[in-house]
This record gives C-alpha cells, sequence and structure tokens, in this order.
C-alpha cells in the first residue's frame, strides 16, 4: 500500500469503537485528518495530501451495473463498460463491511443548485480527507434542509483503502468504480484520487437529468455582473474551462458541471477542482488564492520545513489538483444559477496547431462539434498520459456521458436554436507550430482577449473569412491579439516553418476528424456530417 491507502490502514480508531461522523464542518474534517495522517497543512492552512498509486481517473476501472431496466438507455462500449448485478452487490457488500469497522465520514449533500432539478446525494467514506473535498464540491445544505434531508436519491459507499480482487470481484485491477444507476448505488475502492467522487456524481446526474427535460454539459459558466448574460465554456481537463471561467471581470458560476433547462443554466456543485501544475498567481491570481484553509491539494510537492507548494514540481503527477469551495472565489455567485446562455465556447487544445485560436461555427458546425469534442490529452489527466494525444471524447466529456450521444446533443442543438446562442470555436493548444515541433501553447492573454470580444460580442464587427477545410469562420482582428496569430497559416509562416509543413498537419488533422466522424456517427444528418473538417481531395 502506498501513501494515502496506507494512511487510511495504519489509521487508529479515534473513538474505542467505529464511530460514523455525520455532516462534520470542514474544519472538523481537517481535524480528524490531521489526527489520521492523513494530510498536512500548507502555509496557506490548505490540506495537502498524496493519493498514492492512482493520481487521476481510472477509466479502465470504471463500470455500469448492466441490468434489463437501464440496458437501453446506455451507450455501452469502452466507455460504459457493464459489470452484472451479482458482482456489484457483492463487492459492495464487501466495501460496506470494511467501512464498518472503521470510524466513517459521512455526507449528505446536494448535486444541483436550482433546488427544482437538485438531488439528494449520501455519501460514506472512510477517509477524512475525501470527505472534506466531497463536502466542499457539492453544495452544501442549510442546517433546515438537513434537518429535513429525508430518503437520498443515491448513495455512494467510498472506500479508497479497500483493494478490489479483479478474479473474485469481475473487475479490471484492485480499484473499482462501480455505478448502478437502477438501484441508485455507487462504490469507490481502491484508489486514493478524490476526482473520481466527483466524476461519479457528474456521471449519475447526466444520467438522471435527461429524464427531467435538463441538458447535463461538461462545461463552466460565468456571467456579467451587470447584465447577467451568460456564458458557457465546454471542454476537457487541460483545456482551459477553470482558468477562463474564473475571469475578475465576471462571477463565475462554476467551472465544471452544469444543467440548461428551459429557463438557464445551474451549477451541479458548490465548488472548483482545479489543476495546480505551473500555477502562479500573476496568471491566475483566483484559484491560487483559494487555495487556504478548507482546500484540499492533491500531489503537489510541499517543502517540509517552509510548507510552501511548488506548483512547477511534477515529480507525482502533472494532474496537480485542487479543490475548493466556491466561495473561495472573491467573484462567485451564490446560488450558482444562470440565465440562459448567449454565447457557448467549445475549448479545445489542439496538438496540431493547425486550428485557428478563435473561431465561429454555424449552427450545424456547433452540432459537429459537439458531438466530436475534439482536443488532445493532456498529460496527468489519465494515468499513462504523459503528452499530449490527439483525442476524440463526444460532448466534451465522453467518460461522463452514460446515455447515447445523439440524447445529448439533440438537447443542446434544440436549446442552442431555439436561444438564438452564439458558438465560437477556441483553440487553447499550440499556436505557430504542432506539439511535436516544440511549439508553445497558445498565451492565455491572447486567449483571454479573444474570449472577451466574443462574450461582449465586438467579435462581431470584424470580417470573417471562410476556412474551406475546417469549415468555420475566421475573424480577421481582435482587440489585443496580433493579426497573424488569428491565422494559423500565417502564425506558422512567422515562426520559421513552411506553408507545405502547414498544408500537410491540415490534412492530417482533417483526416482525423472525417475518420472518427464515420465510424462513430454515421447515423447523424448530412448537413450536420458536411459542416465538418474536410481534407482536400485530389
Amino acid at each position: 500500500m502506498e501513501g494515502f491507502q496506507a494512511a487510511l490502514q495504519e489509521a487508529e480508531l479515534i473513538g474505542d469503537k467505529p464511530q460514523v461522523f455525520k455532516n462534520l464542518k470542514p474544519a472538523q474534517l481537517v481535524e480528524y485528518a490531521l489526527s489520521r495522517n492523513e494530510g498536512t497543512l500548507s502555509d496557506t492552512g490548505a490540506l495537502v495530501i498524496t493519493t498514492g498509486k492512482y493520481t487521476g481517473r481510472s477509466p479502465k476501472d470504471k463500470f455500469l451495473v448492466d441490468v434489463p431496466a437501464i440496458h437501453d438507455t446506455i451507450a455501452w462500449g469502452d466507455t460504459n463498460r457493464p459489470i452484472d448485478r451479482e458482482h456489484f452487490v457483492a463487492l459492495r457488500d464487501k466495501v460496506i463491511e470494511y467501512l464498518d469497522g472503521r470510524d466513517t465520514f459521512e455526507l449528505r449533500a446536494f448535486a444541483g443548485a436550482e433546488p427544482a432539478y437538485a438531488q439528494k446525494f449520501r455519501i460514506v467514506n472512510e477517509s477524512a480527507a475525501q470527505a472534506l473535498f466531497i463536502t466542499q464540491l457539492l453544495v452544501r445544505p442549510t442546517d433546515e434542509q438537513l434537518a429535513n434531508f429525508g430518503e437520498e436519491d443515491f448513495t455512494i459507499w467510498v472506500a479508497p483503502g479497500y483493494e478490489a480482487d479483479p478474479a473474485i470481484d469481475g473487475t479490471n485491477s484492485e480499484a473499482a468504480i462501480i455505478i448502478d444507476y437502477d438501484a441508485r448505488e455507487a462504490i469507490i475502492c481502491g484508489t486514493g484520487y478524490a476526482g473520481e467522487i466527483k466524476k461519479s456524481v457528474f456521471s449519475i446526474m447526466n444520467y438522471l437529468m435527461t429524464d427531467m427535460g435538463v441538458l447535463p454539459m461538461h462545461c463552466s459558466a460565468n456571467m456579467d455582473p451587470e447584465t447577467h448574460e451568460t456564458a458557457l465554456f465546454f471542454g476537457l481537463s487541460g483545456t482551459g474551462k477553470t482558468t477562463l471561467s474564473a475571469d475578475p471581470s465576471r462571477l463565475i458560476i462554476g467551472d465544471d458541471e452544469h444543467g440548461w433547462h428551459d429557463g438557464g443554466v445551474f451549477n451541479f456543485e458548490g465548488g472548483c477542482y482545479a489543476k495546480c501544475i505551473d500555477l502562479e498567481r500573476e496568471k491566475e491570481p483566483e484559484i491560487y488564492d483559494a487555495i487556504r484553509f478548507g482546500a484540499l491539494v492533491e500531489n503537489v510537492i510541499m517543502d517540509p520545513d517552509t510548507r510552501e507548494l511548488d506548483f512547477f514540481d511534477s515529480t507525482l503527477t502533472e494532474n496537480t489538483r485542487v479543490g475548493y469551495p466556491i466561495y473561495h472565489i472573491a467573484n462567485a455567485v451564490e446560488p450558482s444559477v444562470g440565465k440562459i446562455p448567449s454565447v457557448v465556447m467549445f475549448l479545445t487544445a489542439d496538438a496540431f496547431g493547425v486550428l485557428p485560436p478563435i473561431s465561429r461555427l454555424s449552427p450545424e458546425a456547433a452540432m459537429y462539434h459537439f458531438i466530436t469534442g475534439f482536443t488532445s490529452k493532456v498529460a496527468g489527466t489519465e494515468r499513462g498520459i504523459t503528452e499530449p494525444v490527439p483525442t476524440f471524447s463526444m460532448l466534451f466529456g465522453e467518460p461522463f456521458m452514460p446515455r447515447p450521444a445523439s440524447v445529448y446533443a439533440e438537447m443542446l442543438g434544440n436549446r442552442v436554436t431555439s436561444s438564438g446562442t452564439r458558438v465560437y470555436l477556441v483553440n487553447t493548444g499550440w499556436a505557430g507550430g504542432s506539439a511535436a515541433d516544440g511549439a508553445n501553447r497558445m498565451k492565455l492573454a491572447y486567449t483571454r482577449a479573444m474570449v472577451t470580444a466574443a462574450l461582449n460580442g465586438s467579435i462581431e464587427d470584424t470580417d470573417f473569412e471562410f476556412d474551406p477545410i475546417f469549415k468555420v469562420d475566421v475573424p480577421a482582428s481582435v482587440e489585443g491579439v496580433p493579426d497573424v496569430v488569428l491565422h494559423p497559416r500565417e502564425y506558422w509562416k512567422e515562426c520559421g516553418r513552411t506553408e507545405q509543413e502547414y498544408e500537410d498537419a491540415c490534412v492530417k488533422l482533417a483526416a482525423l476528424f472525417e475518420k472518427n466522424f464515420a465510424e462513430k456517427h454515421g447515423e447523424v444528418a448530412p448537413e450536420i456530417a458536411a459542416a465538418g473538417p474536410a481534407a482536400p481531395k485530389e
């Protein structure tokens, strides 16, 4: 056993016999975590832990219980892997027996800031540190709500110190993340990575919300402090959702998970889960200053004497993280709800470096890019990812979307069309060359300027040029961004690369888009398929 899990197994009981601690306050959970040697405090008061072997999500260890009641509603495959009810029940019972022999920390909280759609969760955990994390990440009930909480909608049993046996339990490894939508239960065991709890709640909400007429979305959201005009930012980890939504000039609604209903949008969560690698106050002051007492920091190297965090040290993982309540962000709005979005942005990290840094999408192109969800997986977000890897993740969150992509895509298309929402594709990836060539990521200052222009509408005052390969409209100019940066062909030249190198990269990426769409989305309407990238035909 390593690190976090070892601390759990070695922790002594707090009382004479196992106790259940219900809905403790963050300060109490910090005290228990420290007394059990689960972590230490940084110089800012944040609780710092290491998570052992698992420093990111483990997709191959996630399963959904396959029973007749839900079988036809799930997009089964490599992402949504089935396991039978018998194996789930047997493992769940062993996890519960394991937890019964230890002090546990039980949380009752909401997922969903809009009361009409909020779901009640009960989460039982052996770890005080992980209990702190999920307490800060969900919507905290008031004392009155807690007194009248009633029966929970979903229960999650979390035992990071318990290891599954693949030969007996039908799992992939000692770690297991299993959701039973029909029985409304889930188990997480064998992994100390707290993000598995957060993403399990998200996966559960993404199934339940569609039945309530709500579009669940893997996106961040913010709004204008005066007009409350709302914007959404879609994208996988590492594409900038958290960073771009934490805009000091706007109110943040949430950084990762939201629902879009007929009257507006709402945050599923009550906190944020931000990447810490290379974090600097000068570049991201909102996130930097949120790392204080009540926050949980994962796998960031800390000086044992000064207790200062080294955000540039990736010894343990590139996927260093911090979880904190949304009120740690000065410009957060509570309750975390907003109006019907006027702007939607799809964020992608293009490792080829050929997608324009910002472009406008037609409704058909918006549907295409939502369905395909192109980006590059960034080092550390999953086990085994050490450099950018081009990938397609449907809906910019395929691992957390249990239903067929068409269900979510149709809901988005209807909402965008009926609301007149403007949609943009924003490339926060590489510029002036590819990742393989050693090019740099797009400067955050440029991305912020382009996003600002899209939000305030000034981007629509310039001329647009249609890109015949990627089928997008590219603005001629944006205030605060050199014109050459907006046009990848010209920027490649300025960075010392040839036009032929640029053309070859464009053709390669466009061909990947076409191949992916043909293999996965043959049932999609022809007008949507035609709106996507297409390599020139010889």
